[in-house]
């Protein structure tokens, strides 16, 4: 281990572009591959996943609301003057808040004043309003307040509609599935992303499949309706997104928030990457996928960075667990 840290850095293989807006850096995310997490797999075996934490917004989800923006701006439904509003478990939300102050639309969002607090504080610092549904009722219920403010005054509003809004899984049709074709010169063989919206797995999934029909696509969603898995859905108790199309997938794992929180503790310390409960689920299914096989290379979809959850149960309950007599401070 300390040669890889001691190890010199490779040198720069190319500049970073110069650009007009934020909204240009959106995309092009790295991948890595994980290495101590899935130590004992099969030496033909790897699990890479995808950092969309490196998004200017800090998500995956800047690529569906810069390209649903986009559109609706060519089309005419978002013109000068009208306010962006939807429901957002915070990821959407804070993109939509970024994309809005860089193109001068006044935005607000319906969020359930449970998501955590670095999500409402990073979408407050962007300008946009915050209105807030009944946290019991998770993102389904953020969907029903939206509906009922639109309809209210709808000639007031530009809603994206991401649960139904095909430019939604377009982007990543577009996007993340040719990065992930392009990143792994056409080897990855299993595709593995959480349903949120759907539009990750769907979009990425559908252009994967075109490209090598054999591709394995497989959504990861919790494996109760009441669990603390941030940002994805458990579909049999929920509003199901009109751009999820299950019948599409070649597998859906069901992962528990306790092996999700699990496998982000992992990850942050074995591999030194501080992720969100939504990416330890998806890692937590790349690992069983992966453990089944001989030969493959699987990629899992890390929707966002663990920075915005340290206030959440994720790492509030890690802290009380810990005994701090356990920990060795020696040199």
């Amino acid at each position: 281990m300390l040669a890889a840290i001691t190890k010199p850095a490779p040198p720069p293989t190319r500049e970073l572009a110069r650009v007009e807006a934020v909204s240009e850096l959106v995309g092009n995310t790295p991948l890595v591959e994980i290495r101590s997490v899935t130590r004992g797999l099969p030496a033909g075996v790897r699990v890479l996943a995808k950092l969309e934490g490196f998004n200017p917004g800090g998500s995956v989800k800047d690529r569906p609301a810069l390209g649903i923006i986009r559109e609706a701006i060519r089309t005419g439904q978002l013109e000068p003057g009208r306010t962006i509003i939807d429901s957002t478990s915070g990821n959407t939300g804070i993109a939509i808040a970024m994309i809005g102050a860089v193109l001068g639309y006044p935005v607000r969002l319906v969020l359930p004043s449970n998501v955590s607090r670095e999500r409402k504080d990073t979408i407050r610092s962007f300008g946009a309003e915050v209105v807030f549904s009944d946290p019991m009722e998770g993102s389904d219920g953020a969907i029903r307040l939206c509906r009922k403010i639109v309809g209210e005054n709808p000639q007031a509003y530009f809603k994206p509609d991401q649960y139904f809004n095909p430019m939604n899984s377009q982007a990543h049709y577009e996007t993340t599935g040719p990065e992930i074709h392009r990143q792994t010169a056409g080897a990855v063989t299993h595709l593995v992303a959480g349903i949120g919206t759907g539009g990750t797995v769907m979009g990425a999934g559908r252009f994967l499949k075109e490209q090598n029909p054999r591709i394995r696509v497989i959504a990861v969603e919790p494996d109760a309706a009441l669990h603390g898995l941030e940002g994805l859905k458990h579909m049999a108790s929920s509003i199901v997104p009109g751009i999820y199309h299950e019948e599409e997938l070649d597998l859906k794992v069901p992962v528990s928030t306790e092996d999700a929180y699990d496998m982000v503790y992992r990850l942050s310390q074995e591999e030194g990457l501080l992720v969100g409960q939504s990416s330890g689920a998806a890692m937590d299914a790349a690992l069983r996928i992966a453990r089944q096989l001989t030969h493959g290379t699987v990629v899992a979809v890390f929707p966002d960075f663990g920075s915005r959850y340290m206030t959440t149960n994720l790492w509030t309950t890690w802290k009380e667990n810990l005994d701090v007599g356990d920990l060795d401070f020696s040199i």
